[in-house]
């Protein structure tokens, strides 16, 4: 994925009035380390290669979800003089399966040529094979010039309005006569723009690529590529030589460098974002002030009986006054106020899932911030990765610092064990699954395998920093003082009646977890597009609006189940918090399958363990994330109104 920049605005007021129409902005800027590269007319410049990598094919699905390097030996594609050479990555490009590599193409800055060649191969019947099921599954070239992705120009039916989708396709099927063809030549056609109208200092602000298919049959002049002639098509039965070409277009362009991304930043039916915020937005705001008059009048009035009773109690104590009619004895939540704040089952678990939550939470607040702000640049391949990997580093000593605070606050006695799980347990079974689905890509020979040396690096942050910083917090969480809970707990726990249908853990969870799902769902499907169609999602300002409506509803469907579990006088609220608010994750999984089916037709098994194990990776992630914020909210809820009322 790749993310646009938004111009900050200085004030606070302003920048708060424009969270909602920051999407639909034109970049004005480029941060400090982003700067431009101007070229002399004449000057070199270099085109890069990327990795190969599926997109739609001609049914609109999706067929398989592995990528290969460029120089992959089946597709034989031309190398620079001396071998291709690595250029540099960051760790979120190299983790986002980019490989970028030099390449043979000679780009001079303003100087038009045509019909170049670059070289000639055979292709036998092993390679044919391999390619054309490529060009079956819809893969598409990725070409880099000075940052820019090379595309093609694509018109939107809906709006009318054109854009340069990045990438183009490695070939295609012929409808007349049905053959798969393979495309050798391209048209590679470069904007450029003046600074201040120097005509020594050349932009590039734009890449298109026209692939065509063109069979040669003869020594390759300037002018042989722009005749008419037949296709290519790779024989799965003998040996097919294929000559590859290219030329090159210089065309002068009025965009400047700081906006030339917004040609490459489209949103198919924008008006789908907006009535879906804008419903989510209707929807939670309801829900979360009924959640609060709803609590407030009940409250209010349970909070008042139950004074009123103990001062009544008091008098007749002291003789001075009898039990009214018409007020009955203590009931609902204040009957349990002597074992609400009893430790639950296996609480080192659930404090190492919330400091690892509490993790989440501000890694992803942080993260959605930056993009907002424009920190994420489009030319800083690999940015998000890269601040995802930092922030979750950094942050280890959050986790810590929360997992500690809390099970000490639950008495917890094996503090030694929770220092060491709280870094170790959530971000292993991560690692692990993420090395075991790396396994396959290595298997399949994909370019989209982390490397063996970036996996020991990964390995190495984590235990030289991480790690680190969460025991001196876990050491600091352990050393403050424990959160005492605002009631004495009982020490023979209280029976717990028979519950309704609704408030039994299975429908209970199901109810609460769709709610906060409701509002992420059509921001969802944009995301997963961006990850499994290779497609620019840039729409952060719908995105961290989103982030905060899935807050608001996650922490007031989970408050509103706590409040009627205590009344039917059930105490073990901490992990039915903590499952309820977490299920969410299971319908972003489902959500996943049914994506699948509908949108993606992956061939072999490979394809569907690596889909189906990514989708699995999200949700967990997420249900530890929902998980904390429904249990945080419950137990500031549960002090709350346990802290409002006289106990003796």
């Amino acid at each position: 994925m790749h993310f646009r920049k938004h111009a900050p605005s200085g004030a606070l007021f302003a920048s708060s009035l424009l969270l909602v129409a920051a999407p639909q902005l034109a970049s004005a800027f480029y941060l400090p380390g982003v700067a431009p590269t101007s070229y002399k007319p004449g000057e070199l410049v270099p085109l890069y290669v990327n990795t190969i990598k599926p997109v739609a094919a001609t049914d609109a699905l999706l067929h398989s979800v592995v990528s290969y390097d460029y120089y992959h030996p089946f597709f034989q594609f031309c190398q620079p003089e001396g071998g291709p050479k690595r250029v540099g990555e960051s760790l979120g490009s190299i983790l986002f399966g980019d490989r970028i590599m030099t390449s043979p193409f000679e780009l001079k800055m303003g100087q038009n040529e045509t019909c170049k060649s670059l070289c000639e191969v055979s292709y036998h019947k092993g390679g044919a094979a391999f390619v054309n099921h490529r060009i079956k599954t819809g893969v598409s070239l990725n070409w880099l010039v000075d940052g820019l992705p090379a595309g093609q120009k694509i018109r939107d039916e809906l709006t009318g309005t054109e854009f340069y989708n990045p990438g183009f396709l490695l070939g295609q099927e012929d409808p007349a006569t049905n053959k798969i063809v393979f495309n050798n030549h391209y048209d590679i056609i470069i904007e450029y723009h003046a600074v201040s109208g120097n005509k020594d200092q050349l932009r590039v602000v734009g890449v298109l690529v026209q692939p065509e298919s063109k069979k040669y049959t003869g020594k390759v002049g300037p002018d042989t590529c722009l005749t008419q002639m037949d296709t290519v098509s790779l024989g799965e039965s003998s040996e097919t030589k294929v000559q590859f070409t290219y030329s090159v277009y210089w065309i002068p362009s009025p965009t400047v460098w700081a906006t030339r991304w917004d040609k490459y930043l489209h949103v198919f039916d924008p008006r789908i974002h907006w009535f879906s915020l804008v419903n989510s937005a209707v929807i939670v705001v309801f829900l979360v002030l009924t959640v609060i008059s709803v609590l407030l009048r009940a409250l209010k009035r349970d909070i008042a009986r139950y004074n009123r009773l103990d001062q009544i109690e008091l008098d007749d104590l002291a003789g001075t006054s009898a039990l009214e009619d018409g007020v009955q004895e203590d009931s609902g939540w204040k009957l349990v106020h002597g074992d609400v704040f009893r430790t639950p089952s296996h609480p080192l678990l659930l404090s190492v899932f919330l400091g690892n939550g509490a993790q989440l939470f501000v890694m992803t607040g942080f993260t959605i911030m930056f993009a907002l702000l424009g920190f994420l640049s489009p030319s800083n391949r690999g940015s998000l990765g890269t601040i995802m990997v930092f922030l979750y580093t950094v942050l280890g000593f959050v986790g810590g610092y929360t997992s500690a605070r809390v099970y000490k606050s639950m008495a917890g006695e094996k503090w030694k064990l929770c220092i060491i799980l709280t870094p170790l347990l959530v971000p292993g079974i991560v690692f692990s699954v993420f090395f075991l689905l790396d396994l396959f890509l290595w298997a399949k020979e994909s370019s989209g395998a982390v490397p063996f040396t970036t996996m020991l690096v990964i390995v190495l942050i984590w235990f030289v920093v991480s790690v680190p910083l969460s025991c001196a917090g876990s050491w600091l969480g352990f050393r403050a003082p424990a959160i005492e809970a605002p009631v004495r707990t009982n020490q023979i726990p209280r029976q717990i009646p028979p519950t309704t249908t609704y408030l039994k853990p299975i429908p209970s969870m199901l109810l609460v977890g769709i709610l906060p799902f409701g509002a992420i769902f059509v921001e969802l499907y944009f995301i997963m597009s961006s990850i499994w169609f290779s497609k620019i999602y840039y729409m952060f300002g719908f995105l961290f609006l989103c982030y905060g409506l899935m807050i608001m509803t996650c922490a007031a469907v989970t408050v509103l189940l706590i409040y009627f579990l205590l009344c039917s006088e059930n105490y073990n609220w901490q992990w039915r918090a903590f499952l309820a608010a977490g299920t969410s994750a299971g319908y972003i999984f489902l959500n996943a399958m049914i994506y699948w089916v509908s949108k993606l037709k992956l061939s072999g098994f490979a394809g569907s363990v690596l889909y189906i194990g990514y989708s699995l990776l999200i949700s967990f992630l997420f249900f530890i994330l929902t998980g904390s914020i429904g249990f945080f909210s419950s137990w500031w809820f549960v002090r709350k109104i346990y802290s409002s009322i006289k106990i003796d």
